[in-house]
């Protein structure tokens, strides 16, 4: 049962950081219905018996079983995960290609390693945190090179100016989209 609360209370935790930023961003609905297929049986179940409380459950199934069920299906419904963006090309289907993100989910992701951070770090979070991260994973990862340019931008912003900084960019980046 503590792994079930646990749980519980680190997802409603993420979803409030993501929602304050993706409301700092003008993305309400984002906010609201960020991550919902988390409270599905397929990612739910799994998460809480891999439950740690210092870094993701998709982390520790991935190390038991050599893959994780519950992140596979996380990503394939959730459009501000670089991961949903990848596809086969070609007739033969033997490459892959990253396709680039539109800037609302782009958003959305920045607002998901934000809160990814201040849930598993808590009292020792750092603005530094989802730059440094981004910094280790990034030459390994199957993302679009203009994606991975301006999240990179923004993530830089949040390290050198703070999440309001960070957000306040995006949400004119959004704006300027708009009126175009």
């Amino acid at each position: 049962m503590n792994k079930f609360f646990g749980h519980l209370s680190t997802v409603l935790e993420h979803k409030k950081y993501v929602r304050k930023a993706c409301f700092k961003m003008g993305l309400y609905g984002q906010g609201l219905t960020h991550d919902l297929s988390k409270f599905s049986p397929t990612e739910f179940i799994p998460s809480v018996h891999y439950f740690l409380g210092t870094k993701s459950p998709t982390t520790a199934e991935r190390q038991d079983k050599g893959y994780s069920t519950s992140w596979m299906h996380h990503q394939g419904r959730n459009k501000h995960h670089f991961e949903y963006w990848v596809d086969y090309t070609g007739k033969n289907r033997a490459e892959r290609a990253a396709i680039e993100m539109p800037l609302k989910y782009v958003a959305e992701m920045v607002a998901d390693r934000y809160a990814a951070c201040k849930t598993y770090h808590k009292a020792d979070y750092k603005q530094t945190d989802a730059l440094e991260y981004f910094a280790g994973e990034k030459d390994k990862i199957p993302m679009h090179p203009n994606t991975k340019a301006l999240l990179e931008e923004i993530l830089t912003i949040m390290a050198n100016d703070g999440e309001n900084a960070a957000f306040a960019y995006v949400k004119k980046l959004l704006k300027e989209q708009s009126t175009r």
